[in-house]
């Protein structure tokens, strides 16, 4: 996921901006910038290639994803860790998502459940390799799961919490404890629910999912 920009393609201010934003993003998501680091432009200019407006402006968006924290005279910082934070967010997640998926199946079409088979049958396919290629089809699965609510504003919201959530599992480590969990199963389970049309069940295996993944995150947060 290295962003290397050739100065000769001169891309344009916008374009520049956005690659620095998702190479910090990826770089703060797993860890490589750690909690509470200093993000030092000069250092960040060296690590990304590209000028310092551009990291700038990408790090304040990094502000708006509460990804990074700007202290006033004192530059930026990626954003810290906690239990509490952890707890706040996977609250949150279990809360909105439940909602959304239970808006999405009532908005059930033939095209939405179709979809959500291929997602997951791909997501599938990668499940033994946690490539980077898994965490875009695991990402893409959920999203996919209550991408029919039809409720722009909620989605954006279960975006950036996955997003937050999703850093804190990659500071836990690949355990060999987390590998022996069957997650694929509980995937199944839930897709399964949403093709029956068991409304409840499939939020009640998604909020159990979740937590499961919660409790087995929090011995690793400090």
């Amino acid at each position: 996921m290295n962003v290397n920009l050739n100065p000769a393609q001169s891309p344009s201010e916008g374009s520049a901006t956005k690659l620095a934003y998702n190479r910090l993003r990826d770089l703060i998501l797993t860890g490589d910038l750690a909690p509470g680091e200093k993000l030092k432009i000069d250092r960040l200019r060296d690590l990304l290639g590209t000028g310092a407006s551009p990291i700038r402006e990408a790090l304040s968006l990094l502000v708006s994803d509460q990804l990074v924290v700007r202290h006033e005279q004192r530059g930026f910082r990626a954003a810290e860790t906690s239990r509490e934070n952890f707890q706040e967010i996977l609250t949150l997640r279990c809360a909105l998502e439940s909602m959304a998926l239970g808006h999405s199946m009532e908005n059930a079409t033939d095209e939405w459940v179709e979809n959500l088979v291929v997602v997951h049958h791909r997501m599938t396919r990668l499940q033994a390799e946690r490539s980077d290629a898994f965490e875009r089809e695991h990402k893409h699965f959920h999203m996919a799961l209550i991408g029919n609510c039809q409720s722009p504003l909620l989605l954006r919201f279960c975006d950036q919490l996955y997003d937050l959530n999703i850093r804190y599992r990659y500071l836990a480590g690949r355990s060999s404890d987390y590998k022996g969990r069957k997650v694929d199963d509980e995937h199944r389970q839930i897709l399964d629910a949403v093709i029956s049309e068991h409304p409840d069940r499939a939020a009640a295996l998604l909020v159990s999912h979740y937590e499961r993944t919660g409790a087995f995150l929090k011995g690793y947060i400090h």
